[in-house]
């Protein structure tokens, strides 16, 4: 057994009065008691000075993608052994920066359901959708998860069932990375995207929908999803969310991810995917702004009561590399809402929506153990979470990772 301790502890719902001592025993969370306990006699101790929380919970990442330009495209062209050597890399990028769970959702043939099935110590916990559903040329064709009409979708369900995939992914607009998509529009059908919907919930799977634009949003949101990825709310006059919309949300328990956490310094429009570029020069979507845009989008998210998780896309670009984007897009969210509200939303909530609640996400006795020490007080700085000091995963630490 051993003891993590620190003056400040969040427990994935709130902060606990005078911080905690975590004791660990294996693999689990044996106890959780007050700073100042008596630890038994033979158990090595660790004392911090920062903050104690649970390990972080990103609901929506791609690990066959590394955040260079071109890698998701050319992640189906990889070598079996060099997509599975970038997802261990990936994974262990998370891992270094305390996000010790992941959800999946979209890779290329069902490579991340090995990572998930496997539990390597000190490895983030993988949930996963493989493939997501797309058009003939639709976003992210290129994965190999076209399907349209009856016959190939019913098809399509039954092949990701038989994988045993946690989730269904389903593109309702168009993306940023895939030229010709519309971004503005919508891809399916509404018979083709109801039954996805019905297909994997009769399989009892949830699903979600990347929704890029208002009308994308919309047309998910009728079909039944359980969540709407990005809800970039675009239309020809720009971002916009509208209060019918965040309501008629609220009414079905439709959850959003917005799926924030650029790191700005590293965003160049002139490099951008021309899609990218041309829709944000025509729209005026310039970084800073949509920083400010994203962050009263979700005041008005949570004023409407509809429910926030905590993902990042990453993997998609330089902007969003593994594991540097989610304790991003939690200093974000906390710009809109409570600390403890936008901690919860990468840590108990998070595992809640993505399914695994009953093994992670708190710090909690029985729970595995998945967490993280930062250096300093997040209460009085939430850039902490960027300096992790200390992570275990399932109780074991991660391995060195290559940049």
């Amino acid at each position: 057994m051993r003891a993590l301790r620190a003056p400040t502890a969040f427990d994935g719902e709130r902060f606990l009065e005078g911080g905690a001592t975590v004791l660990v025993e294996g693999d689990r969370i044996a106890g959780v008691e007050g700073y100042g306990f008596q630890v038994p006699d033979g158990v090595e101790v660790t004392t911090y000075d920062g903050t104690l929380l649970p390990g972080l919970v990103d609901a929506h990442v791609h690990l066959v993608a590394d955040g260079v330009p071109g890698s998701l495209e050319a992640a189906p062209t990889l070598s079996d052994h060099d997509l599975a050597a970038m997802v261990s890399r990936t994974l262990a990028q998370h891992a270094a920066a305390g996000v010790t769970t992941v959800r999946d959702l979209g890779d290329t043939r069902y490579v991340t359901l090995g990572f998930r099935d496997a539990l390597a110590p000190g490895v983030p916990r993988v949930v996963a959708a493989g493939p997501p559903f797309t058009t003939e040329n639709g976003h992210c064709h290129y994965l190999g998860g076209v399907a349209e009409g009856p016959v190939a979708i019913r098809a399509a369900v039954a092949e990701r069932v038989e994988r045993g995939v946690d989730v269904i992914k389903v593109m309702a607009s168009g993306g940023m990375l895939t030229p010709g998509s519309d971004q503005l529009g919508v891809q399916f059908s509404a018979p083709d995207i109801a039954l996805i919907t019905l297909l994997g919930h009769e399989a009892g799977l949830p699903v979600v929908a990347h929704t890029h634009s208002v009308r994308g949003a919309w047309h998910a949101l009728e079909a039944g999803v359980d969540g709407l990825e990005h809800f970039t709310c675009l239309t020809d006059d720009g971002m916009v969310t509208s209060a019918e919309l965040l309501d008629a949300l609220a009414a079905t328990g439709v959850v959003v991810d917005q799926t924030t956490g650029w790191n700005r310094d590293l965003i160049d429009i002139d490099r951008m995917p021309a899609p990218l570029r041309m829709l944000t020069e025509k729209l005026g979507l310039l970084p800073d702004a949509m920083v400010l845009a994203r962050a009263d989008q979700a005041r008005r998210i949570r004023e409407h009561g509809v429910e926030i998780v905590v993902g990042t896309d990453a993997g998609i670009s330089p902007p969003k590399t593994h594991g540097d984007t989610t304790w991003r897009a939690v200093v974000e969210l906390a710009a809109a809402v409570p600390l403890e509200e936008a901690l919860a939303r990468a840590t108990s909530y998070a595992a809640s929506v993505v399914g695994v609640a009953a093994v992670t996400g708190r710090l909690h006795a029985g729970l595995d153990a998945d967490l993280l020490v930062v250096d300093g007080d997040v209460r009085a700085d939430a850039s902490s979470l960027s300096r992790p000091v200390a992570v275990l995963v399932r109780g074991a630490e991660p391995l060195p990772h290559s940049p």
